[in-house]
């Protein structure tokens, strides 16, 4: 991972790494809250040696005391020091309990010995401090008594008594809180970038490159009304989602000049990726642009093209395959004329046998003889194996991945089973692909305004004026009601009259494709 990747994860999971820190916070302060205050009283005492007035004497003495210093800051926690300490003030504790409240320390190159005692009293601590002090002073004396009964050379000197806090010394509530932050926001780091590695579903094109190297050549946004509006081209469109559907026609369009497929299988991974709404509105728009196609609905096992589109479909491709119909008698003509589908009639018992079978190679050969494009939908690839088998059949597959549904792995062994077949991917599309604010281009939008409308359009052509006279362009009208007008002079914007209407009407019905079909 680069440190881009980091920057995005971070970016992406701002909340959840937001929530870890606060959390962190949180039991900080409330173990801070549940812990008892205990309080630090301190006395300090000062190590002499009594020597000769000469300089060698003092400095003789200077570091004996030094040296012993270290040693006698190891007697304050023993028995010898606390047992008697507990005896005087009463205290219910053992010499080892208090002892484990009890530190003694040495600043670096000097006489002084710092002692400290806690505890959830702070009087208590402060008279704990002073009678350690007391009973220390006597048991180095004892210990440094010569042998001969002469006085001992060491003297412990109490330079500073113990005085009962005001505060308590722990817990420390905004060092608690500091460390809190810290540690929650290190854990919510960590468990961001945890997931981001082991997250293994492809959520964009660039998890797609992570697996195949075989182009993306359609990226389809997520729109939560898709379910409800699987015609997105037809129902809306202007809006991002049929954009990107034209963008996939015209990357369709310019796929392999040389060797443009005439027949296309649209299959996925899984079901749901969205595989038969993607190969309706690819359908759809390629015969917007005046392409000759034929829709077939190859998933004989979900079939759904003839229920999307609102066909009738107890007949169709079973139909023929078995020989009780022409494809001519059940293809069914949609829309402006351009676009005919066969739905996949009824479920037959064996589909991958009926899909493999010289009959389906005859009907396709010949539907790409009819037609500028052949689109057939089929059945996913890792169920089943209709897609591999139709895709060896036609001129290559497009294989529609779901994003935040499909694992690298599944997309891996999806490109597996088409290329052990010897099968043509001529892409991938990644649909439903969610995008945030913070992604580039995400919510760029060109859709039309309010003066494209009729109205405007009128009220907008009083003001346009041709710019080679400077006269406002003048429509001519047709004479006769059957007669096909010339082309006509319209302003973007401008409304067709009901004469211009009819003959554009009667233009698309002379233009549209003939099929052969028998006289009823």
């Amino acid at each position: 991972m680069e440190l881009q990747d980091y920057w995005v994860i971070l970016r992406k999971r701002w909340l959840s790494i937001g929530v870890f820190t606060l959390l962190g916070a949180g039991l900080a302060v409330a173990a801070s809250l549940a812990t008892t205050p205990l309080y630090e009283a301190s006395t300090q005492l000062y190590v002499s040696v009594k020597t000769g007035d000469s300089s060698s004497d003092l400095l003789q003495g200077s570091n004996f005391t030094r040296q012993q210093v270290t040693s006698y800051t190891q007697l304050v926690n023993s028995p010898l020091v606390l047992q008697p300490v507990i005896e005087d003030l009463g205290l219910e504790a053992r010499t080892s309990a208090l002892s484990s409240r009890v530190s003694a320390s040495s600043p670096l190159n000097t006489s002084l010995i710092n002692v400290t005692v806690t505890d959830e009293n702070p009087a208590i601590a402060a008279a704990t401090a002073d009678a350690i002090a007391k009973q220390f002073k006597t048991v180095i004396a004892d210990l440094e008594t010569p042998t001969d009964g002469g006085a001992s050379a060491v003297k412990i000197s109490i330079v500073r008594d113990a005085v009962a806090p005001e505060g308590p010394a722990s817990p420390n509530l905004k060092l608690n809180l500091a460390l809190g932050l810290l540690v929650g926001l290190a854990l919510g780091v960590g468990v961001a970038v945890l997931r981001a590695v082991l997250d293994t579903r492809v959520r964009s094109d660039a998890d797609v490159a992570r697996v195949t190297d075989t182009s993306v050549i359609g990226v389809i946004p997520n729109d939560d009304d898709a379910p409800e509006h699987p015609l997105i081209v037809q129902s809306s469109p202007h809006s991002q989602r049929s954009e990107a559907f034209r963008r996939l026609r015209t990357n369709l369009q310019f796929l392999d000049i040389a060797d443009r497929p005439q027949s296309i299988v649209v299959t996925s991974s899984l079901p749901g990726e969205g595989k038969s709404t993607t190969s309706i509105n690819v359908a759809i728009t390629l015969a917007d642009a005046g392409t000759r196609v034929a829709l077939i609905d190859a998933d004989l096992r979900r079939p759904s093209v003839a229920k999307y589109m609102g066909l009738e479909g107890s007949v169709g491709l079973t139909t023929v395959l078995i020989g009780r119909a022409n494809v001519e008698d059940v293809i069914q003509p949609w829309g402006n004329g351009f676009l005919h589908v066969l739905p996949a009639g009824q479920v037959p018992p064996n589909p991958s046998e009926l899909l493999g079978s010289l009959a389906m190679a005859r009907l396709l050969e010949k539907l790409t003889e009819m037609y500028d494009v052949v689109i057939v939908d089929t059945a996913p690839l890792l169920p089943v194996t209709d897609a591999a088998i139709l895709s060896k059949l036609t001129g290559g597959a497009l294989l529609v991945v779901g994003a935040d549904k499909l694992h690298r792995n599944q997309l891996a062994e999806s490109v597996g089973a088409l290329e052990t077949v010897g099968a043509r991917i001529l892409g991938i599309v990644v649909n439903r692909q969610r995008r945030t604010q913070s992604d580039q281009y995400a919510y760029y939008d060109y859709t039309p305004t309010p003066a494209t409308s009729a109205d405007s359009g009128r009220t907008s052509r009083k003001k346009r004026k041709n710019p080679s006279t400077g006269r406002l362009p003048q429509v001519p009208e047709s004479t006769s009601p059957t007669a096909v007008s010339g082309p006509t002079t319209l302003w973007p914007g401008d409304s067709l009259s009901e004469t211009q209407l009819k003959d554009f009407q009667r233009q698309q019905a002379q233009n549209a494709p003939q099929h052969q079909r028998p006289n009823s």
